[in-house]
């Protein structure tokens, strides 16, 4: 297993993750993550912002997980945790956990707080948020783009 920084050929592989775990869960509706228009080409997405990144799971050769940071509110200080997808076959083998690792390592260089947005039916992930000191938000902070989530998250980098 290998993380590292996402390049431009991992794009379709990345796009096609997420897709696929979005619509296996019935979330590929507008207001999730499935119709954003930055997966066609994460790699520049990523590039092109400031204190941003995205990285990749890579196993034996394929891409099958991946997680990503970017500015939320810069002029408080506050990024978002973006993308975070597994392959079905590499969960639970703490692919996430490391994944966590290496994007709040990098977000806590260049902001205060963590700010994410996903379902309360992905209990999995809510847990893992949760055991990253995530505290659950009654509604989401201002700016927020995916109107079908329902559990917003707020983590103090400091």
């Amino acid at each position: 297993m290998i993380i590292r920084e996402i390049k431009k050929q991992d794009n379709k592989q990345v796009k096609e993750l997420i897709q696929h775990s979005l619509k296996s869960l019935g979330l590929a509706i507008p207001g999730s993550a499935y119709f954003d228009p930055q997966l066609n080409d994460l790699y520049q997405y990523y590039k092109n912002l400031k204190h941003a990144n995205y990285w990749v799971v890579e196993l034996e050769g394929e891409v099958v997980g991946g997680i990503g940071i970017a500015p939320f509110n810069e002029h408080e200080k506050v990024c978002e945790l973006q993308k975070l997808y597994l392959s079905p076959k590499t969960q639970g083998l703490g692919f996430g956990k490391k994944l966590m690792e290496t994007a709040l390592s990098f977000a806590s260089t260049h902001y205060e707080k963590c700010y994410l947005e996903t379902m309360h039916e992905l209990k999995t992930a809510c847990r893992l948020y949760e055991k990253f000191g995530f505290i659950l938000l009654h509604e989401a902070l201002p700016g927020s783009d995916h109107s079908a989530m329902d559990a917003w998250y707020l983590k103090d980098l400091n």
